[in-house]
């Protein structure tokens, strides 16, 4: 079962990018479940990346997080070590991060996937738990002022 997550979160997120657009202009106008854009500035590039991701929100702290290894906005995420947030409705808000090393703070945040990730990724997170509880990459977010 391993081989097969490590192969589809690749493929899954590719389709993902391919609504990505429309993604984007409706989450300009309405909330999506938790989904959030994040900006990062590119490590090789130094250009400024957008995501969307699912803010995840545990005992009061904010997190983010990917389900396999590291991708290229966690590389870049964790190389400048601080974002962009954008919530529908809210101005952009600078935030710091901090990787999350394996112990209960994490295992807290991927089982809160399961709770608030809108369908289907909720589903998905559940069954490829043991997978991401081994891989996955998950950031504690701290405020550190307005955005750009």
């Amino acid at each position: 079962m391993p081989r097969f997550w490590t192969l589809f979160w690749p493929r899954w997120y590719r389709a993902l990018r391919l609504v990505d657009p429309l993604l984007h202009r409706w989450l300009r106008h309405a909330r999506l479940g938790n989904v959030v854009e994040l900006t990062v500035t590119g490590r090789r590039s130094g250009l400024p990346r957008t995501v969307l991701l699912g803010l995840l929100t545990v005992g009061g702290a904010a997190y983010l997080g990917h389900p396999d290894v590291a991708c290229p906005w966690t590389l870049n995420l964790e190389a400048s070590g601080e974002g962009s947030l954008l919530r529908p409705g809210a101005p952009a808000q600078r935030v710091r991060v901090e990787r999350l090393l394996p112990g209960p703070e994490r295992e807290r945040v991927i089982r809160a996937t399961f709770r608030q990730h809108p369908f289907p990724g909720n589903v998905l997170y559940w069954l490829a738990r043991h997978h991401v509880s081994h891989v996955g990459v998950f950031f504690r977010l701290d405020p550190s002022g307005p955005g750009d």
